[in-house]
């Protein structure tokens, strides 16, 4: 399969850079829950706003060998639409990432086990994320396997061209491995919780945390379905998604999948601010209930 891209006609548009995401599930009373964080305030991109653990692709990720459990990444790079080496960064990308935001780590010692406990893992965590230690020095040591298997391939968005930085991210899901915690022990996040994909958008709407439109397009696919297991039984198509501008009444309109839905229940546009293609949408078309104009200003 040829590696899809996504052109950027306008000149010095900055290129978007990989990045995985993944959105950690369990079972819970209700029905699944989600696992979610509030990004510090310092960080450079999406500061403030609440997400699932993810982050740039490192380009060690694929360079070396590593135990591998599961598809193989000619099957990854297949369903994502990318090359079979950049699929495998991917994957990669997101198991440290996961492990490094959240403390779970989606491997174990055969290719049929996942780790119950990553508390002896600590130190090699915060080495992983000070960049001393890779992801495959680390299995390597530790005799662990990645579980490929453990994830599965959910949507991928790409950042509007207007954006200062850019990133095409791929989103997994993957389900809690029993006896692991996830926490917010990282420099990256200020706040975590556990939320059915409904109360995380309740209280989004009610204007207790802040979505930009991939994480609230996630939720809201999260929310159809009653159990984990029919997530992992789930094969979503993956299109990559890239909102651009365009037009309605003469107004311009940041689109994408199910945009207008968004700016309906979207509750203070103003604290959107660190996006561009937000703030630079109409204010009158955003709707919600807060003050549009904060985010056509630019304040």
């Amino acid at each position: 399969m040829s590696e899809t891209t996504v052109p950027d006609p306008d000149a010095g548009v900055p290129e978007a850079k990989d990045a995985s995401t993944v959105m950690l599930v369990r079972d819970g009373a209700t029905g699944p829950e989600v696992f979610l964080q509030r990004r510090a305030g310092a960080m450079e991109f999406a500061a403030g706003m609440t997400a699932f653990p993810g982050g740039r692709v490192d380009p060690v990720d694929a360079a070396v060998a590593i135990e591998w459990a599961g598809p193989p990444p000619r099957w990854w790079g297949e369903r994502l639409g990318v090359s079979d080496a950049r699929a495998k960064a991917l994957v990669c990308a997101a198991v440290r990432e996961t492990f490094e935001e959240c403390g779970v780590l989606l491997a174990g010692l055969t290719a049929d086990t996942v780790v119950a406990d990553t508390g002896g893992y600590r130190a090699e965590r915060e080495r992983i994320e000070g960049r001393d230690l890779t992801l495959a020095e680390f299995l390597a040591a530790r005799q662990l396997v990645l579980r490929a298997d453990l994830l599965r391939p959910w949507s991928r968005w790409i950042t509007p061209t207007v954006e200062r930085r850019r990133y095409d991210t791929n989103f997994f899901v993957a389900v809690l491995p029993e006896g692991q915690l996830a926490d917010g022990a990282t420099t990256e996040t200020d706040l975590v919780q556990w939320s059915t994909p409904a109360a995380a958008l309740d209280t989004w709407k009610a204007g207790e945390h802040v979505l930009l439109p991939p994480t609230w397009s996630q939720l809201t696919s999260l929310a159809d379905y009653r159990d984990t297991a029919q997530i992992l039984a789930a094969e979503p198509q993956i299109d990559p998604i890239q909102p651009e501008f365009g037009e309605a009444d003469g107004k311009k309109l940041l689109q994408f999948p199910d945009n207008m839905r968004y700016f309906a229940d979207l509750p203070d546009p103003s604290r959107l601010v660190g996006s561009k293609g937000m703030r630079d949408t109409d204010p009158a078309l955003l709707g919600g209930s807060g003050n549009a104009g904060g985010v056509a200003d630019g304040r």
